[in-house]
């Protein structure tokens, strides 16, 4: 069997908003570049960082999301998949790679509570258009007094 699998995922900073161009037939597309950076100390004993920027494209309701919610500077969980385009500019070729978004935690607070960070999947579109992410989630509830021994 020759499967394969094409994933990524990334935690990082968001080197500036977002940029978002909106389409005729209401659907959006969101791109933001992602910085990852990676610390170690080298044979000389001094603290290295390297650090990796990444473009990532939000669709349809993960781009209202990002429009809406996301800023310069906020941490991201990001999961999608690369996809590397190809295009000739001036007779030469040019290549871009980006990783597509599946699904988005933002991991910056956005409040001084100690709100949880909010994930964001496929189903955005239907979130988006009902507005459920926006709202807290419930608080689970009591399950009250039970028989248990212990």
């Amino acid at each position: 069997m020759a499967a394969t699998l094409n994933k990524v995922m990334l935690i990082g900073n968001l080197g500036a908003d977002p940029e978002v161009r909106r389409f005729e037939d209401g659907n959006a597309l969101a791109r933001i570049s992602l910085a990852t950076s990676e610390t170690y100390t080298n044979r000389e004993g001094q603290k290295v960082t390297q650090t990796e920027w990444h473009m990532v494209v939000f669709r349809r309701g993960l781009a209202d999301v990002v429009e809406k919610y996301v800023k310069k500077g906020d941490k991201l969980y990001v999961e999608g998949k690369i996809k590397t385009r190809k295009w000739e500019e001036n007779g030469q070729p040019r290549y871009s790679t980006e990783i597509h978004a599946d699904n988005m935690t933002m991991l910056t607070p956005k409040d001084s509570g100690t709100r949880e960070p909010q994930s964001y999947g496929q189903s955005a579109a239907e979130m988006h258009k009902s507005n459920t992410f926006a709202k807290e989630p419930a608080a689970p509830e009591d399950p009250g007094d039970d028989d248990l021994p212990f």
